[in-house]
């Protein structure tokens, strides 16, 4: 074996008092850091002469507390399973869609899609349009509110005959403002369940 011509360096072999030394350096770091913090940020104020504007308010959305929905429940009361609000008119103003139905001990009751509005200067919500009918016998499914459209996948009945326990038919559904009504627009087939 050759020796090598450069002697062993020192340093080269870690030893205890390394160790301490580097970790004494790392809780130094530790402590300084938390001591120092960076200072708060501050808002650059609006040059002399100038105003600053803020975003227009957003109107809140109808709520469905104490809407009267157009659903014949009898003797029991209406529940809304699902709600979402968008601007579907693009006036600027939100609107609150809302999935509802019969409160059922048994069953699955049809469900009523609803779009709501303010009443004009008022707060007051009120009904504007009926997107599925109960009468119709569907149930709503992957309800969604975005981009100006309400999207729905749709659980229905091929025939009287199809037990209500047991949809056969999916039907994915798209309704969107056009002019002054909801267009509603589907595949050209409903696919079986």
């Amino acid at each position: 074996m050759q020796q090598s011509a450069v002697p062993e360096l020192a340093h080269t072999h870690t030893r205890p008092i390394h160790w301490v030394a580097t970790a004494t350096a790392v809780a130094g770091v530790v402590a300084l850091s938390s001591i120092l913090q960076p200072g708060s940020a501050t808002a650059a104020q609006p040059a002399t002469g100038t105003e600053a504007t803020s975003a227009p308010a957003v109107a809140a959305p109808p709520t469905t507390t104490g809407v009267t929905f157009p659903l014949d429940c009898g003797q029991v009361k209406t529940i809304v399973a699902k709600k979402a609000t968008g601007d579907l008119d693009g006036d600027g103003r939100p609107e609150t869609v809302a999935v509802v139905h019969c409160d059922s001990a048994m069953g699955t009751p049809p469900d009523g899609v609803y779009v709501l509005t303010h009443s004009a200067g008022t707060k007051k919500p009120r009904v504007v349009a009926t997107l599925v009918d109960p009468k119709d016998r569907l149930t709503v499914t992957d309800f969604t509110v975005r981009a100006g459209a309400v999207t729905a996948t749709l659980l229905g009945y091929s025939t009287e005959d199809v037990p209500s326990c047991c949809p056969d038919l999916k039907t994915p559904t798209k309704w969107q403002w056009k002019g002054d009504a909801f267009i509603r627009s589907t595949p050209a087939e409903a696919h079986s369940v």
